[in-house]
């Protein structure tokens, strides 16, 4: 299973460090540092799961998500969010987000949402194929 993700925060340190722990569970990580940066990634490369923190200067995770599922629609996100931004994570559901996890994460953690995010785009694109081979 090669699940491609696109990690997105703005803390560099944090997002460095869990690009590598992602990588040595043999996940295609990408990594940008703000929402603007996510977007114009997801153009240019596939991806199967965005990894979203809620906070970020410019783009807010939020409206990311928004942008995201409507260029995206099949694409699943999950939201990284603090004790402060539960109600904004929530409000992320509500835009289409698939789940959230309250930072910090434990990395099992991430690694099950990712897994199981995953496995629901690939079901949603196994009903696509399906209708469009039954035309």
């Amino acid at each position: 299973m090669n699940i491609n993700v696109l990690l997105v925060d703005d803390e560099e340190d944090f997002r460095e460090s869990l690009g590598k722990r992602l990588r040595v569970r043999r996940l295609d990580v990408r990594t940008a540092e703000s929402g603007e940066a996510a977007l114009r990634i997801l153009q240019e490369h596939p991806v199967d799961v965005v990894v979203l923190d809620v906070r970020m200067p410019g783009i807010s995770g939020l409206a990311a998500t928004q942008a995201i599922k409507l260029s995206h629609p099949l694409v699943e996100i999950i939201l990284l969010t603090g004790h402060a931004s539960l109600d904004a994570s929530r409000e992320g559901m509500a835009l289409g987000a698939f789940d959230y996890l309250l930072k910090p994460t434990k990395i099992d953690d991430l690694i099950y949402k990712i897994e199981d995010a995953y496995g629901r785009k690939s079901e949603q694109e196994k009903k696509i194929r399906h209708l469009h081979a039954a035309k």
